[in-house]
């Protein structure tokens, strides 16, 4: 099977990618990522920009008509009332392409994974050293 799509090798060529509007908002969703996740590791995974810190933190990605972002079925869930006014699954929410992204909310699931991720990296420790 032919895979059309580009191989991006980092967040800054996934971004290159878009119009110029596009381009600040997924520029804008990063800095809100990096601040609140400042020891997060950028990548590329399944082709979306992602942060990783113990395992993946986030991923955001760019569509026709919306911003995907998917912070995992347990920061869904946490943010369920935030969320309920946009399109959202089990893992992920759409922001509508035409209108500003929600980068306070953003920021607070960054944060509410960051310390989830941490957790459970603390926990894996502890059981490692009994």
């Amino acid at each position: 099977m032919e895979d059309n799509k580009a191989a991006f090798s980092s967040i800054d060529e996934y971004i290159s990618n878009f119009p110029t509007e596009v381009q600040d908002k997924l520029q804008a969703i990063r800095q809100v990522i990096r601040e609140e996740a400042p020891e997060a590791n950028e990548k590329i995974s399944y082709q979306m920009p992602t942060f990783a810190l113990h395992g993946n933190l986030v991923h955001f990605a760019a569509f026709k008509n919306h911003i995907g972002f998917y912070p995992g079925a347990s920061g869904i869930s946490a943010f369920q009332d935030e969320l309920s006014i946009y399109k959202n699954a089990k893992g992920s929410v759409q922001f509508p392409i035409q209108s500003s992204p929600p980068y306070e909310l953003i920021s607070q699931i960054v944060k509410f994974r960051v310390a989830e991720n941490t957790q459970r990296a603390e926990a894996k420790m502890k059981k490692k050293s009994h």
